[in-house]
């Protein structure tokens, strides 16, 4: 297949580049580079696929050197006329919109960027689809979007209109535009809930990575609601997996589904919504004590208070994923943990890592 990956210099949008082309599929994959976190760990993400930075210009393709399969754009979603360019010289069969301003905490200071690009730029994505006939749209949606629901595990049947920050509203925003391009324009499309993603090449303002680089500088870590949260964690080739799975497999509308009793994660059109994580939830002092085990050193926590925008809970209901698809995460915390660790000082030894925006959990 012919893959538009945008978002591929992102810790997801790597990994998935990554296995498509070594599976065979031709791919262009798009990213802005943008300075929300150490453009650095970007390029050397783009490495690691073929494209080196000192050949990138705005607008202009980079063949991999190791992958004739792969080329890079550096390319920002906002820019309609030269996204409306590549669709139309491309020919894509999958798109996989995984770029966005990234964040919870990052949208209570900086709500304009996640309308631009969450919003705006996910509209170009679906005009895109819309006039060059993509046979399938997957898409990033969020964990964020169940808000202020307590309801546990959070199902994809659950009711979502109850976001607590501008970033959960963007992505609750992408799933409503794509059902009416889905409705409208009869294109496929699957809105994956990502769950607290970690692993190997992850971001800097993610917990995992965050308590790690604090951990080893023997720097306190500030651990939110004094602690007392959970998350689902899931590893990065869970992810992939459950990706590939809906790359494989486009949506299809259900002719079962009833406007009397509507469920919220499909439809009569050719839509939906899965949530994608590993199905359990993890004590987050169980998450920091599983890298003091792989670091040998102790967290200095400094406990803090629960943030705006921020859930205390999350937990992934992904009998739909497994049902539907037979996806089946397969790997643990403790082995997930170990892996980026390892990573982690393999890729800066010694070298101390820049501070970035405060730690995420969602």
């Amino acid at each position: 297949m012919k893959v538009l990956v945008t978002g591929a210099a992102g810790f997801i949008g790597f990994h998935l580049t990554k296995y498509l082309v070594e599976r065979g599929d031709e791919v262009i994959g798009l990213d802005n580079i943008n300075d929300y976190y150490d453009v650095n760990l970007k390029y050397d993400r783009l490495k690691e696929v073929g494209i080196l930075n000192h050949k990138m210009i705005y607008n202009l393709p980079i063949s991999s050197s190791k992958h004739p399969n792969y080329k890079f754009i550096k390319l920002d979603l906002t820019d309609e006329e030269n996204l409306k360019n590549i669709f139309a010289t491309s020919e894509f069969d999958v798109v996989c919109n995984l770029a966005a301003q990234a964040g919870v905490r990052y949208s209570l200071t900086n709500p304009k960027a996640y309308i631009d690009s969450n919003v705006l730029g996910f509209l170009n994505v679906l005009e895109g689809c819309r006039k060059f006939k993509v046979n399938n749209l997957v898409y990033a949606s969020s964990s964020s979007v169940y808000g202020l629901n307590e309801e546990m595990p959070f199902s994809v049947h659950h009711n979502t209109n109850h976001p607590v920050s501008i970033y959960a509203a963007s992505k609750k925003s992408n799933e409503l535009m794509a059902h009416a391009y889905s409705h409208l324009f009869n294109i496929p499309t699957t809105g994956l809930r990502f769950f607290t993603v970690y692993g190997p090449w992850g971001r800097p303002d993610m917990a995992l990575y965050q308590f790690t680089k604090g951990i080893l500088e023997n720097k306190e870590i500030e651990v939110y609601n004094n602690g007392n949260m959970k998350r689902d964690f899931t590893y990065i080739d869970d992810i992939i997996d459950g990706i590939i799975k809906v790359i494989d497999n486009p949506a299809k509308g259900d002719p079962n589904w009833n406007g009397f009793n509507p469920d919220p994660s499909n439809s009569q059109a050719p839509f939906r919504v899965f949530n994608i994580g590993r199905g359990q939830s993890v004590d987050l002092l169980e998450f920091i004590l599983e890298i003091e085990k792989n670091t040998g050193m102790l967290a200095r926590k400094k406990l803090m208070p629960l943030q705006s925008g921020d859930v205390i809970d999350t937990w992934a209901d992904i009998n739909d994923m497994k049902n539907i698809l037979g996806y089946s995460p397969k790997i643990s915390v403790p082995e997930g943990v170990k892996n980026f660790v390892c990573w982690y000082l393999d890729y800066y030894g010694n070298v101390v890592t820049p501070q970035e925006v405060n730690s995420e959990v969602n």
